[in-house]
């Protein structure tokens, strides 16, 4: 029983991380770590199922005719040039299909585009070769928190031909990090509907973290706009997904999700940080203020 107890802890175990971040020899996408995910995740499945039933009936069909109807067993060709009932049925059974679709796709596009009622904006900015991160606002207070996060030092040095780093042994815990971790990682609270707005400084990038269920292209002159919400906390890796230079493999995401206490305490803790001073000025004010007595 015993035995049965850790293989089930092992299994989920393993289900949570194969739902946060790819993992080797991974055939199939995870189910992911925000609601949006989850959608596209149960999407893909169904239109995977889908176009494999419709490639079973297709080719088992093909094949059938070719062997039960082969010219060694005396098969004719038919001779008449088409068939109206016939058409209208391979006509009108796609169009349903499609239409099947269509339908909750549509529903999950817009609200993968629905980026109101936010309580959170992060600005991304892709640069050659690293991300910018401006924290704007948090539950309608600005922060004043940016930083720049790059590949970890660890990983800059194994990745140089000659420097006798071995890149198997670049890790960070147990986790075989190798151009899989950055200096300055991005941490967001868990819980919180997050708007991202994403452009770049140079050429072309794109910001992509399979657990979060989409990527959105960072464009020179152009600002994009994205949303998240993460319902469990941990840390999710991602690359960026458009080739834009030498260095292009080099420049990793890495997103830390915790509640949003301690984030709150993170948030206050960086350098520049201005988010609670407003409240800390608004009780002195308060505090400093003289009490005006009440006439009776």
């Amino acid at each position: 029983m015993l035995r049965i107890g850790f293989g089930l802890t092992a299994l989920l175990a393993a289900g949570v991380a194969l739902g946060a971040d790819p993992q080797p020899w991974q055939l199939n996408m995870g189910p992911g770590v925000t609601e949006v995910s989850r959608e596209v995740y149960w999407l893909h499945n169904l239109i995977l199922w889908i176009c494999t039933i419709i490639g079973l009936l297709v080719f088992g069909a093909m094949g059938y005719a070719m062997f039960a109807f082969r010219k060694s067993k005396g098969a004719v060709p038919a001779t008449f040039s088409h068939n109206a009932k016939a058409e209208v049925i391979w006509t009108a059974i796609p169009v349903v299909i499609l239409v099947l679709i269509c339908w909750p796709s549509t529903k999950t596009l817009y609200k993968m585009y629905d980026a109101s009622e936010s309580e959170m904006t992060v600005k991304v900015t892709g640069y050659q070769w690293m991300w910018k991160y401006e924290i704007l606002n948090y539950r309608g207070e600005q922060t004043g928190v940016s930083f720049a996060s790059r590949l970890d030092a660890q990983s800059n040095a194994a990745r140089r031909l000659g420097s006798g780093v071995d890149p198997s042994g670049v890790t960070d815990g147990e986790f075989k990090s190798y151009l899989l971790n950055v200096d300055n990682p991005l941490v967001l609270p868990t819980d919180t509907k997050i708007r991202f707005v994403l452009t770049a400084d140079d050429v072309i990038h794109s910001w992509w973290v399979p657990a979060f269920g989409w990527k959105q292209d960072a464009i020179p002159g152009m600002v994009n706009e994205q949303w998240t919400r993460i319902d469990t906390p941990g840390t999710y890796r991602g690359q960026c997904a458009e080739l834009c230079g030498k260095d292009h493999g080099f420049m990793p995401i890495v997103v830390r999700a915790v509640p949003r206490a301690e984030f709150e305490g993170w948030l206050s803790a960086q350098p520049g940080s201005t988010y609670g001073q407003e409240a800390e000025r608004t009780a002195q004010v308060d505090e400093s203020a003289p009490v005006v007595p009440t006439q009776g």
